[in-house]
């Protein structure tokens, strides 16, 4: 049995994409098919037995965090500011212990595979960062824009190579987390950290055994469900 990791839950931001959704409520409390966002990912840490489990918490706060109420997680807040996902990564790290560490967005939903459990089997000691997948014509609601090219090896390629299948980030990855101190900045984007690790050759994806769907825009609610549906996970 492997050893169980923790994970970084991300659920500080403010959802304007999902519109008068998020106007009076976080967007990991929007429900898709009965259930909030975050239950579902909590569901999936759950079954790939993480801990710790940390939640950030910025739009709305105080909502998430009596729903969450009860629950074995600890909360990071960011009330001054958001940090966004390398800043609430870093702020959060001494909650989380010694890398590496996994971390999931709440605002997508997932079928096949568990992903956390995905990444944590695939993952070896030459590696710095191993980010989840999907081909970009399988990621519904996403963009047909690829985020990455795969070279052979498996290591991440960006910006992507014309002529390649182009990959979508599905926002769940396991990494070595120590290199964000190295970075002064405040607020800022997991990707500096990324780059660093392509910049070495040790930024690798592998490819999620199931679908998933993005639930960042309203549209996305009913695509969810009906990815559910067709899965038999309703």
């Amino acid at each position: 049995m492997r050893p169980p990791r923790a994970l970084m839950l991300f659920a500080a931001g403010f959802g304007t994409r999902m519109g008068p959704l998020t106007a009076d409520r976080p967007k990991p409390l929007i429900p898709v098919a009965g259930r909030p966002l975050i239950d579902h990912a909590l569901d999936i840490a759950e079954a790939a037995g993480c801990a710790p489990i940390v939640v950030n918490l910025h739009y709305r706060g105080d909502q998430l965090a009596d729903h969450l109420s009860g629950r074995r997680l600890h909360l990071s807040w960011e009330r001054d500011e958001i940090l966004e996902t390398g800043g609430g990564l870093k702020q959060a790290l001494p909650l989380l212990g010694d890398d590496p560490v996994l971390t999931l967005n709440t605002d997508a939903i997932w079928t096949g595979a568990n992903p956390l459990s995905e990444l944590s089997d695939r993952w070896s000691d030459d590696m710095d960062g191993l980010l989840l997948l999907l081909p970009v014509e399988q990621a519904t609601g996403h963009s047909p824009k690829p985020d990455f090219t795969l070279a052979d090896d498996g290591r991440i390629q960006h910006p992507p190579i014309p002529g390649r299948p182009g990959y979508v980030y599905l926002g769940a990855q396991l990494l070595r987390a120590g290199g964000l101190a190295e970075i002064p900045e405040r607020s800022f984007s997991i990707w500096l950290l990324w780059r660093r690790m392509m910049e070495v050759g040790r930024l690798y994806g592998m490819v999620h055994e199931g679908g998933w769907c993005d639930v960042g825009h309203p549209g996305g609610i009913t695509e969810a469900e009906a990815l559910l549906a067709a899965s038999g996970h309703v």
